[in-house]
């Protein structure tokens, strides 16, 4: 029998608004997917995404100081809102700069509006990054 293919879903989380990204298994390419707003209903827009898009792990950014205090940030507890809910693996990527990182990548690129479009340009950044520690042994 086949192996399923299990995806993989990048968060920039934010207190208004989620960036998301998106990357196949087969390709380990990390794309923008969508900016959703951070309200009632984003346990149930990202239920959709999650089962739509087959995604087994999902990669949520916080900045690295959050470790030190020993606390869960809000983007913490909301991963564990993600793994009882919908049984998803959930890993945290450094996301220190990716907001500025992407907000550069988009007017490099001639996009127009790139502040409305950073949040999953950071998203996916989030994402790469994380792939590329996992392709490389760093993580799983």
């Amino acid at each position: 029998m086949p192996q399923e293919n299990h995806n993989y879903l990048g968060l920039d989380w934010g207190a208004t608004n989620i960036g998301v990204a998106l990357a196949h298994q087969e390709t380990g390419v990390a794309l923008p997917y969508a900016t959703i707003k951070n309200d009632a209903d984003v346990l149930l827009c990202l239920g959709e995404i999650i089962v739509s898009e087959n995604i087994a792990t999902v990669v949520i950014g916080i900045p690295e100081y959050l470790h030190q205090d020993g606390g869960l940030s809000a983007a913490e507890k909301f991963g564990q809102s993600l793994t009882e809910r919908f049984g998803v693996k959930v890993a945290y990527e450094n996301e220190m700069f990716t907001t500025k990182m992407a907000q550069d990548n988009l007017i490099e690129r001639g996009i127009k509006g790139a502040s409305k479009n950073n949040d999953e340009e950071a998203a996916r950044i989030i994402l790469q990054e994380w792939l590329g520690k996992k392709s490389s042994g760093g993580q799983n």
